[in-house]
């Protein structure tokens, strides 16, 4: 068989409802068969990253606005996807009028897999709540509108 013909028949049985096919003319013999897949070429072996928490503490960030009603913003130490709670099922970190200790987790920023715990720099009670959950942040992204205690 020329290439051409092998060509034409593995186009023919691609085409056709025949799931295999075997065909033996002299010493020459080839299968087809369309159940089987073909290996996948892997390129790149996949780096994993281990599951951690890391406290990062918290931005303060400074806006004209602050000086108007004396209060500042808790903002994200970096970029990645805002959570306020540790999963799905629990309560939240803090709620609006919650009094936070200096050091107290007040949400998660996930980057890279890895779950940040952000923490309060100051004592300070929320005044609103900026972002929502599962919503992407950039770095000094304002989180939390607080008032120092």
């Amino acid at each position: 068989m020329t290439f051409k013909e092998i060509k034409e028949l593995i186009e023919v049985f691609d085409e056709s409802e025949l799931s295999k096919l075997s065909i033996k003319e002299g010493e020459f013999k080839i299968k087809l068969d369309k159940n089987v897949t073909a290996p996948q070429l892997v390129t790149q072996t996949p780096i994993q990253v281990p599951q951690a928490q890391i406290s990062t503490p918290a931005q303060v960030a400074e806006t004209p606005s602050q000086t108007d009603d004396n209060s500042d913003y808790i903002t994200s130490p970096m970029v990645g996807t805002f959570y306020e709670a540790p999963s799905p099922t629990s309560d939240t970190y803090v709620r609006v009028g919650d009094k936070v200790k200096a050091g107290q987790t007040v949400c998660i920023v996930e980057a890279m897999k890895i779950m940040n715990e952000i923490q309060a720099e100051f004592d300070c009670e929320i005044l609103e709540i900026l972002i929502e959950d599962g919503q992407a942040v950039e770095f000094d992204t304002p989180l939390y509108k607080v008032r120092r205690v």
